[in-house]
């Protein structure tokens, strides 16, 4: 196998005009294409379809694969702030000096140079919704942001996206901090957003700036959800109890035991980002299933797919292959890779630009040399924004 390095496609990424044509093109806006291209120019997709409807224009490079699918989108991990080596100095993900701090900002922390954004961006991931992750009741914010970025704010596409928060033994502090208990984490959540009830409706142009609540603020006006990592089965229902209390947007995340709770769920309209189909089944985890995906797909849950957080090396999950061991498990091909492109894009508000191969959109592609759920068919390119970032030859 030949690997390609960034500095090695220098001159093929610079070009403007590329077409790709695959044996098969999952646009995700319509059934797949049998012999499809997919014209790209300045960064943008200009046409999709048939080859024989699409006339490969002069100037154009060309890059061919058995199967195309939209670029991969991880919808919850927190690659880029932790590190490959698993050393005190390349984990940022997690702050415990304090139970809440909202106002800590994923951009700040992000680090686009990190080894393990390249190897998520090698198989075929083109964007990340990172950031501050869980282990603390209001850990920080999460940002949505391209792979190939090379320098901070660069690929960003969401600076703040969703503020992280954990309930259940996750929210606990060490013995003898606040808060001890669940009801405890759940009242020091609950006074916050009071708190940021009050900040909003003092319209004041002199009152004293307060970053924590000024973020806070941004959820309780809706403009942003919060993030909530829950597992057991009271920790997801008591989630929806605040979300109600406060009219406010949740997604829940991880929700190991969401399948005791299906209806409720659904009545409530809010999303899930699944937990790792393949996460360890111990601790408030014990009772996950992988045929979690397959039981909100069946039910009509809105869902993505997430590679989440690995506690040891090499620190994070590949969420192509939690949705391919889902697809095996009762999820099937087609709902898998919706999961993984359009259906994390929609989850995540940023469809207009990306999880799905249209004119218009973002040029962000995953080619492969066969079935992208299949543990044999590998990874061969990827392009973002109309350029190539990663080529491998079999």
């Amino acid at each position: 196998m030949i690997r390609y390095t960034l500095a090695m496609l220098a001159p093929l990424a610079a070009l403007a005009q590329l077409a790709v044509r695959g044996d098969l093109v999952h646009t995700m806006a319509g059934p797949p294409i049998r012999n499809g291209v997919v014209l790209i120019r300045d960064g943008k997709i200009e046409r999709v379809g048939p080859a024989a409807q699409v006339a490969l224009p002069t100037g154009y490079s060309t890059l061919n694969a058995a199967v195309v699918t939209p670029g991969l989108i991880d919808a919850h991990t927190v690659a880029g702030f932790t590190g490959y080596l698993n050393q005190p100095h390349d984990q940022e993900q997690l702050d415990r000096t304090t139970a809440i701090q909202p106002e800590l900002r994923a951009v700040d922390g992000y680090n686009p140079r990190e080894h393990l954004v390249e190897f998520l961006r090698d198989l075929g991931m083109t964007t990340l919704h990172t950031g501050h992750g869980p282990g603390a009741l209001i850990s920080g914010q999460t940002m949505i942001v391209k792979t190939a970025a090379r320098g901070t704010g660069q690929g960003v596409l969401v600076p703040e996206a969703m503020i992280a928060v954990t309930l259940g033994d996750g929210a606990k502090a060490e013995p003898g901090k606040s808060p001890g208990t669940r009801a405890k984490a759940v009242a020091l959540l609950r006074a916050e957003l009071v708190k940021a009830q009050e900040y909003v409706r003092d319209t004041r142009k002199d009152k004293e700036r307060n970053l924590r609540l000024e973020a806070l603020g941004r959820v309780i006006a809706r403009e942003k959800p919060l993030l909530v990592t829950a597992h057991r089965a009271h920790d997801i229902i008591t989630a929806i109890r605040i979300a109600r209390e406060f009219n406010i947007r949740i997604v829940l995340d991880g929700a190991a035991e969401v399948h005791q709770v299906l209806d409720a769920v659904k009545a409530s309209g809010f999303p899930v980002i699944v937990h790792p189909t393949m996460q360890r089944t111990s601790g408030e985890a014990e009772n996950l299933s992988r045929e979690t995906a397959a039981m909100l797909a069946k039910v009509g849950i809105p869902f993505a797919m997430q590679s989440g957080f690995e506690s040891y090396v090499p620190k994070t999950r590949v969420v192509l292959f939690e949705a391919g061991v889902a697809a095996a498990n009762g999820l099937g091909s087609e709902p898998a890779l919706r999961a993984l492109t359009i259906g994390a894009a929609r989850m995540l508000g940023i469809d207009a630009r990306v999880g799905t191969l249209e004119p218009g959109k973002d040029a962000d592609l995953a080619l492969f040399d066969g079935d992208p759920l299949e543990y044999t068919s590998h990874v061969t390119g990827v392009v973002i924004d109309g350029e190539v970032v990663s080529r491998r030859s079999m």
